[in-house]
């Protein structure tokens, strides 16, 4: 089995990215700049600086992070629903959430019918539930991220 697999796909990454070694890339993947090895383990409450690097050492064979500024950065995101923008990561879900948001605001505040019909009522139903689909969506992403 190769260390170094070619696809970006989270899949081939999955054998690797497990218990610790996961747990290192998802704590890289929240600083906002380069980590070190004893940043990482404080961060992760690692037993010594030594389980750290082998996990550091791991990522930077299997490509997903890259040394940078006196630390490591994370080069390649493999998580699934996840966008990432210079250093942040959103879940894909919180763009529906702020649109289903924004949209169950205009429907209560500038689309507000005298008296409630059942167009209105149904509009209404059936963005909140998307809502709130988006919503436990979101927080089961980050939970996991």
């Amino acid at each position: 089995m190769t260390e170094n697999p070619q696809t970006e796909s989270g899949d081939a990454y999955e054998p690797h990215l497990r218990g610790t070694t996961y747990r290192v890339y998802r704590f890289m993947l929240r600083q906002r700049s380069p980590v070190g090895i004893s940043e990482v383990q404080r961060g992760l409450g690692l037993s010594s600086p030594s389980v750290s690097q082998y996990h550091i050492k791991k990522l930077l064979r299997l490509g997903l992070i890259k040394e940078e500024g006196g630390g490591y950065v994370v080069d390649k995101v493999v998580l699934e629903n996840i966008i990432r923008i210079r250093r942040m990561s959103i879940p894909v879900q919180a763009a529906y959430l702020a649109f289903f948001g924004a949209t169950l605001f205009i429907l209560l505040v500038f689309i507000r019918p005298s008296t409630i019909d059942s167009v209105y009522f149904l509009a209404l139903v059936v963005n909140c539930s998307a809502l709130g689909i988006s919503s436990y969506e979101t927080v089961r992403t980050l939970k996991r991220f």
